[in-house]
């Protein structure tokens, strides 16, 4: 034991503080010092109480940090953390005064492989733009009429097939070369870089108008190859225009902002770059009533013509009538020539209709409507399986709590006896001669009084 007396006092040029202000300060040179940090590691100890914030242990292998989540900040999270998850955080670091502990403060929380792609895809996306690589100026304009599409996408993917649908909906004379390639995985970005060249240098043998690029949608780490620089200055490199089709609305790769046009999707891609035959159709149905108006009136002009001629020759004579008759024959010829015209004519625009109704979307509401339905049968199966085990895991519960309760224990002889107070007994140390205890069995219970004690013996009871 000290005592404090009056040499040991401190001296006056010395500063005491409080434990709290000592925290504060520390507080904010960590804070001041720290704002912005970036850590890695894995969740352990995860607690998400009522108020909705979430408090964890970051750990690796030599070391463990806490942090603590706001329900402010947390609410934005992409996914629900749980223990043995990798995960990215970034926050500030800080102390909690009323404990002294050291912590990091979470602003923002995402899974560590996905993180690391979009860092990837972040720095790359600045330095490209930096380069001038998304620079409208650059851009290469799309033909005003293409007729021959390059598609650089997978030989097996739902893109070819769904480019080929809309084509033939819209204009089905634009030809389409695919030139397939995996688009994932490590060999991908090689194989589209590839296959733009081999485009661009046999652009001219194959007539080629404009390249469209795509692959279906998928997560971040699916769509990575259009996130690699090769790819991306392959795009840039290109003398054929390229349209990106990447993913689905929401997504956006590199080869989007360097691409010379970015579709949402693959089937938007190709509605973007070809007309549609309905507007043609309109277009010839009305030069066919400018050239059907045009030759009534030369018939007529040539009627007015005839009639004239025939009252300027008042005395025709033989030669005359045989010019009159080859004149009603090739008149009658033209007609007969007109008529088969407007007669094929209408027979192709009938041929066009009907090759518009085979085309309906009918086909493809059915088609999904089947899908879905093979989807809700798989669901529905998935439930059942669940439930099952879940049953199997509720017995295996019920079966061992059954093992550790104490009325299995009664029900095998033993028994338990309690003090007056309701305590279970385990000692004689508990116990005066004359106090009331009471046993219970496997079948209803027995009051005794004790008037022995033999401490490490069996208790005697009256």
């Amino acid at each position: 034991m000290s005592f404090f007396t009056e040499n040991t006092q401190p001296a006056p040029s010395r500063d005491v503080i409080s434990v709290t202000s000592l925290n504060r300060m520390a507080r904010s040179l960590l804070e001041n010092h720290f704002p912005n940090v970036i850590v890695e590691g894995e969740i352990s100890n995860l607690s998400m109480p009522g108020s909705g914030h979430w408090y964890l242990t970051l750990k690796d292998e030599g070391s463990q940090i806490r942090c603590a989540m706001f329900r402010n900040r947390n609410m934005s999270a992409r996914f629900r953390p749980r223990d043995g998850m990798q995960v990215i955080v970034r926050g500030r670091l800080s102390i909690y005064e009323g404990r002294g502990d050291y912590q990091l403060i979470a602003d923002a929380i995402e899974e560590a492989g996905d993180g690391a792609l979009r860092r990837r895809f972040e720095m790359l996306k600045q330095k490209l733009a930096a380069e001038g690589l998304f620079a409208e100026e650059r851009k290469r304009a799309m033909p005003e009429h293409v007729r021959h599409i390059g598609v650089i996408t997978s030989a097996t993917g739902a893109v070819i097939r769904d480019i080929v649908s809309v084509l033939g909906r819209r204009f089905p004379a634009i030809r389409i070369t695919l030139i397939p390639v995996v688009v994932q995985g490590t060999e991908a970005p090689a194989a589209i870089v590839r296959a733009i060249a081999i485009a661009n240098r046999r652009r001219e043998e194959l007539g080629l108008d404009v390249l469209i690029v795509g692959r279906g949608g998928g997560s971040l780490e699916d769509l990575q190859a259009f996130n690699e620089e090769s790819v991306a200055r392959a795009i840039h490199d290109s003398a054929l225009p390229i349209v990106s089709a990447v993913g689905h609305e929401t997504d956006f790769t590199i080869a989007d902002f360097v691409a010379d046009l970015r579709a949402p999707t693959p089937s938007a891609a190709a509605e973007l770059l070809s007309p549609d035959q309905n507007d043609y159709l309109q277009v010839f149905s009305g030069y066919e009533l400018l050239f059907t108006k045009a030759i009534r009136e030369r018939l007529r002009q040539s009627s007015q013509q005839l009639v004239w001629l025939i009252k300027q020759l008042k005395h025709p004579g033989r030669r005359l009538q045989e010019h009159a008759q080859t004149l009603d024959m090739l008149e009658g010829r033209l007609l007969r020539a007109t008529h088969n015209h407007l007669a094929r004519t209408g027979h192709g625009l009938q041929e066009l209709h009907n090759r518009l109704l085979l085309q309906s979307p009918a086909n493809v509401v059915r088609q999904f409507g089947m899908r879905q339905d093979a989807l809700l049968h798989r669901l529905h199966q998935a439930l059942r399986r669940n439930l099952r085990e879940r049953q199997s895991q509720l017995a295996a519960l019920a079966r061992g709590l059954d093992s550790v309760s104490p009325l299995s224990t009664l029900r095998r002889g033993y028994s338990i006896t309690f003090d007056e107070q309701g305590q279970v007994l385990r000692s004689t140390e508990a116990l005066q001669i004359g106090d009331s205890i009471t046993t219970r069995l496997n079948e209803g219970s027995v009051r005794s009084t004790v008037t022995e004690l033999a401490p490490g013996a069996t208790v005697s009871k009256a």
